[in-house]
């Protein structure tokens, strides 16, 4: 299956200004959550797990206690594609409001 084309710099931006949790970082989007406890942010990072196997798109992150940083990027391409801003937009779906 071919790999999607990267976005470009204004479909970034365009994407960016409807969710702005997230911050562009070069090649990645960025996002840091913050939960009441260990236990809350290991919950959602199951779910984000559980997402990210079905889309076979991982993110990078870093757990520590409460806080989950995510940070995503379409490796094989070198850059950000729709399977970035889709996985976001999945992330933010399943986050606490």
């Amino acid at each position: 299956m071919p790999r999607p084309a990267l976005l470009t710099d204004d479909e970034i931006l365009v994407w960016s200004e409807s969710h702005p949790l997230w911050k562009r970082d070069g090649l990645m989007l960025k996002r840091s959550l913050q939960f009441g406890d260990f236990s809350e942010a290991f919950a959602f990072m199951t779910r984000v797990a559980i997402m990210a196997e079905k889309a076979d798109h991982h993110p990078e992150w870093i757990n520590v206690y409460n806080r989950v940083d995510i940070a995503i990027t379409t490796h094989d391409v070198g850059g950000l594609t729709m399977y970035d801003t889709d996985f976001a937009a999945g992330v933010d779906a399943i986050a606490p409001g």
